[in-house]
């Protein structure tokens, strides 16, 4: 073990106690008084044992008189007091640790909830970020209180030995050294084994989240149709079996390992007590102790290698808990690269907004293919902009940079003229509402679920309704058996499903709650039946009015309602115009119109015919 590092993981035990004194500081302050009487009090039976022995000698010389073994009797309640002291302060430290235990764990939760809130979206595209999620969510969040435990048992510890030391001392200096000697191979093995450990859960963390992916598929009822369809329960039941029973494995192995160098250091220990016990009994017949003296060495002896090794192991385990510790403040310390300016500027006053995307250059992170080059495109204030194109072309890219959850790598997009990275985040994302293309799904009330798109403005039940109305949610929602007061889904209670085209429906109406200027559609009716989209459709240009929409479909029976439609193809425009525009200009949007009616109708069309009929107009 390397010194150097070894401090560096120590030094986690400073920020660790931050920690817990953040979460519960009045408690800690209590918790460490008991840890600091605790230390004491184990001291006082083993010095009065040597008096409780030596008084039953003399009244044993006595002849057991009433009056000899009044000064027994007194020791004896003494030692029975201080044990009784013991317990009722060990049960007040476990009740209180209980409560810490809650409190930092809560308090935790709430460091961790916040950062992954804060990181760029850029995180949740790299491996590494979820490897260091799961183990900031996992072990080390209850790793601190584990230090605290360590800590609290360390000084606990610490204070019962230097009181058995004082004890030791005057019998000669060489006892407390036979402490040390007998304890030393158990703490080599200890900082051994805590670093193999260690090194073990983080070389298995995929591997172990892999397990858990699983496990959620085998249990889970986003799965359950396909699992069971498909007859795929075997498949990921044996590859779960087969990832723990390696990783089982593994672990058993470490385990051994552990344990047979604790046993090898537990034997040299117990030599080094037998021999000095051995040596104390010879002092005994010599006459140069009393048997009150052997019992108080016996004990003090006896509980001081147990306290130097528990000493030494807690050292250990907060070593070994201070790497899982490392993940957590590693985790704690992401920092987003999306901010704030500096200085934000103030947003345009002008209430409708105008976008424009200008030679912008992205590529995703770890990905070496642009997903738009030297893009550029226009979406007039106060109008109904289209993208449609084929998947992968970079569609729902732009809602991204829109939103500022990326920056560009070159280019800008700019709000009213102004840069998105000169407005404040909050500011910006205040005035664009998103249907998503596939929205959350929250196990809340109907009502619940639409408020959630402007909680901050605490919509009024008229608007919730109003809100449901617009996107065509109303009328399933009035039909539940408690209304909007229905709890939806079936995770928790007794809640109510709702099919995807109504699931979507309640999106969409979570989407208009928030008066934005900005509405931006990703596939709004994609999970609509054919009647559902039509009478959406027909309110649509009403709740347009004064906003500026972005709606990007793949249907071109939603695209036509556009002003203006931009078909993308990897990354870039290829063509622009009204549906008659470019259904007449019988390109690649007449030719993709052309095979969607001829699908509505039932017709079957191959791409030569549905590119004369793009010719024909339609």
């Amino acid at each position: 073990v390397k010194v150097g590092h070894a401090f560096e993981q120590f030094s986690y035990l400073g920020r660790a106690m931050g920690i817990v004194w953040d979460a519960a500081p009045k408690r800690m302050v209590v918790w460490s008084i008991l840890v600091v009487v605790q230390g004491i009090v184990p001291v006082a039976p083993v010095y009065l044992t040597r008096l409780l022995v030596n008084r039953l000698v003399a009244a044993k010389a006595a002849g057991g008189s009433a009056e000899s073994l009044v000064p027994v009797l007194i020791v004896a309640a003494a030692i029975a007091g201080i044990l009784i002291l013991g317990e009722v302060l060990q049960n007040a430290t476990d009740w209180l640790r209980t409560a810490l235990s809650e409190f930092v764990q809560d308090h935790i939760s709430g460091l961790i909830h916040a950062k992954a809130v804060q990181v760029d979206m850029a995180f949740y595209d790299s491996s590494t970020y979820y490897d260091d999620l799961h183990r900031a969510r996992t072990e080390a969040k209850t790793r601190p209180l584990a230090l605290l435990d360590n800590g609290g048992s360390l000084a606990r510890s610490g204070i019962t030995l230097v009181g058995m030391v004082a004890v030791l001392l005057p019998y000669g200096l060489w006892l407390p050294l036979a402490l040390v000697v007998g304890t030393a191979p158990a703490l080599y093995a200890v900082f051994r084994f805590n670093r193999r450990y260690r090194a073990w859960w983080e070389k298995t963390t995929s591997d172990r989240r892999l397990a858990e992916y699983d496990d959620a598929i085998l249990s889970h009822s986003a799965a359950a149709a396909e699992l069971r369809l498909f007859d795929l329960g075997g498949y990921y039941s044996a590859a779960y079996q087969s990832l723990r029973r390696r990783l089982r494995g593994e672990r058993l192995d470490l385990s051994h390992d552990q344990n047979l160098a604790r046993l090898m250091a537990g034997m040299v220990g117990l030599v080094v007590s037998g021999v000095t016990m051995g040596y104390m009994a010879v002092r005994v017949m010599r006459g140069s102790v009393t048997l009150g003296d052997l019992a108080l060495l016996y004990q003090a002896f006896n509980q001081g290698q147990g306290l130097l090794r528990s000493l030494l192991r807690n050292v250990g385990e907060i070593y070994g808990n201070s790497f899982f510790l490392a993940d957590l403040f590693k985790f704690l310390a992401l920092q987003p690269l999306v901010v704030d300016p500096p200085v934000p500027l103030r947003p345009s006053a002008i209430p409708l907004q105008e976008i424009r995307f200008r030679q912008v250059t992205f590529c995703y992170p770890g990905s070496a293919q642009a997903a738009l080059q030297n893009f550029s495109l226009d979406v007039p204030a106060g109008r109904t902009v289209a993208i449609v194109g084929a998947n992968g072309a970079g569609k729902s890219t732009l809602i991204k940079l829109l939103c500022r959850f990326y920056d560009p790598a070159v280019g800008s997009v700019e709000l009213n003229g102004t840069d998105l990275r000169d407005l404040a985040l909050a500011d910006l994302r205040r005035r664009i509402t998103i249907l998503f293309q596939f929205p959350m799904t929250y196990f809340a009330t109907a009502g619940q679920n639409i408020a959630m798109g402007d909680l901050g403005a605490s919509p009024t039940d008229a608007q919730i309704e109003a809100a449901a109305r617009a996107a065509g949610a109303h009328e399933f929602i009035v039909r539940l058996a408690e209304g909007y007061g229905t709890m939806l889904g079936r995770a928790f209670g007794d809640g109510t499903d709702l099919s995807g085209g109504e699931w979507q429906r309640i999106a969409l109406a979570r989407a208009f709650l928030r008066q934005a200027p900005i509405i931006v559609l990703d596939e709004p009716t994609s999970f609509m039946d054919s009647w559902a989209e039509a009478a959406w459709l027909q309110r649509f240009r009403e709740l347009a009015q004064e906003r500026t929409v972005l709606i990007i479909t793949h249907r071109f029976t939603t695209a036509r309602y556009a002003d203006v439609i931009h078909v993308m193809d990897a990354g870039r425009i290829v063509e622009s115009g009204s549906h008659d525009e470019l259904v007449a200009r019988a390109g690649r949007y007449a030719q993709s119109w052309a095979m969607q009616v001829a699908q509505i109708q039932g017709i079957p069309i191959s791409e030569d015919a549905a590119k004369r009929a793009g010719k024909q107009g339609g």
